[in-house]
């Protein structure tokens, strides 16, 4: 789960992390009263959306007086903003945050990324701030600073301390930069997070280490402890599909492709959507219906399938072991009689119930296709593609 720059900066700052000083606003009236409480004369009017690069895209805006920021609020609410992370259908800004742009002398980068390969908190920072660290690590792969967190003792002070220096900071600042990679460290650990990352952490003219920019993601799996951070997701910038399927407990990932894919348990999904590439065709979503898909749950999953547009057919794979093959087999038919499916239907079915299941498939009279084998399934999904094509 993501989360705004504002909420990641309020997580950071109860952990001791420098900020400058914000305020979010839903209005343009909003974005005056807060550039007014916060005072100063310069403030910077960033669209709040999940999604880096705004900068580049005129998400961010500095002005000088109060009908600039006015002006810039009202340009950029309800708007939707398109980065290169966004893709063409962009992002819906439905808030600001509003912020004091105090001078600065230097951007650098601070991030922290949970490695599951080194089974690792890997923190890594670059004196390049600013840009991309895709770009950095591209371009210049020698200018990353990089830290394997030993998980028995955690991040030591020391580890800090030489990224600091590394960092090119001088003695006056390096104490700052020590507790701000600390107490980033600290929230990065303690709200379950997979990936913050500090873009700019900027020294200002007065040796102060401020992050200027924050973005946050957290592991889903951990939410249900960490109800406080569960309740900043914000669903208008989420695949309003992702967002039901959600609420129904469902695992779905729209994806390009044309071939619908409703199957139960993430591995044998992973593999139905290899099948179907090696077959020739292109997966349109990645659906988990679980081990416990109830009838209404499959029906639900059809829905969601069918709401792509891109859909040419759909492939049901079922392993049953928790689940049963009489229970999806009549989700099936349910989904037949409430949705007008309208397009081929590729079924296999295999394991607990299974004899059960095909025989109500058989029965209900519905105009599928039915298959034995995984790669039988993915073969006739993409053939039935490939004639709908042709017959369009």
């Amino acid at each position: 789960m993501d989360v705004h720059e504002y909420q990641a900066k309020e997580l950071l700052a109860s952990f001791g992390v420098p900020i400058p000083k914000g305020a979010v606003a839903f209005s343009p009236d909003q974005a005056v009263y807060a550039a007014t409480e916060l005072g100063g004369w310069h403030w910077a009017v960033k669209a709040q959306i999940h999604a880096g690069a705004r900068g580049k895209a005129g998400g961010i805006r500095l002005c000088k007086t109060y009908n600039e920021v006015r002006d810039a609020a009202k340009d950029l609410l309800g708007r939707r903003l398109v980065t290169h992370q966004t893709g063409p259908e962009g992002k819906p800004v439905q808030r600001v945050y509003i912020e004091t742009a105090d001078p600065f002398d230097r951007e650098l980068y601070l991030g922290f990324v949970l490695d599951r390969k080194a089974e690792r908190v890997r923190v890594i920072a670059s004196q390049r701030g600013g840009m991309d660290i895709e770009e950095i690590a591209a371009t210049e792969p020698e200018a990353l600073l990089q830290v394997v967190v030993e998980p028995a003792v955690g991040l030591q002070q020391f580890e800090a301390r030489e990224l600091a220096f590394q960092l090119g900071l001088d003695i006056k600042q390096v104490g700052g930069a020590v507790k701000t990679i600390m107490s980033a460290y600290r929230a990065f650990r303690d709200c379950d997070a997979t990936m913050l990352e500090i873009n700019p952490l900027v020294v200002t003219k007065d040796d102060r280490v401020l992050a200027l920019d924050a973005k946050m993601s957290f592991d889903d799996n951990a939410l249900f402890r960490r109800r406080a951070i569960a309740d900043m997701h914000d669903p208008s910038q989420s695949d309003p599909r992702e967002a039901q399927a959600a609420e129904h407990n469902l695992n779905y990932i729209g994806l390009d492709g044309e071939i619908g894919c409703i199957v139960n348990g993430a591995g044998l999904a992973m593999a139905t959507m290899d099948m179907i590439k090696h077959a020739g065709g292109e997966p349109a979503n990645f659906l988990d219906v679980g081990g416990g898909a109830s009838p209404q749950r499959v029906a639900t999953a059809f829905r969601l399938v069918l709401s792509d547009p891109n859909v040419k057919a759909i492939l049901v794979n079922i392993f049953a072991g928790i689940n049963r093959c009489d229970w999806i087999a009549q989700g099936v038919v349910q989904a037949a009689q409430e949705v007008k499916i309208g397009v081929p239907l590729v079924v296999r079915l295999a394991g607990t119930n299974v004899e059960a299941g095909k025989a109500i498939l058989e029965k209900s009279g519905l105009d599928l296709i039915t298959a034995d084998t995984l790669t039988e399934a993915a073969e006739k999904a993409v053939r039935a593609v490939e004639a709908a094509r042709t017959t369009h």
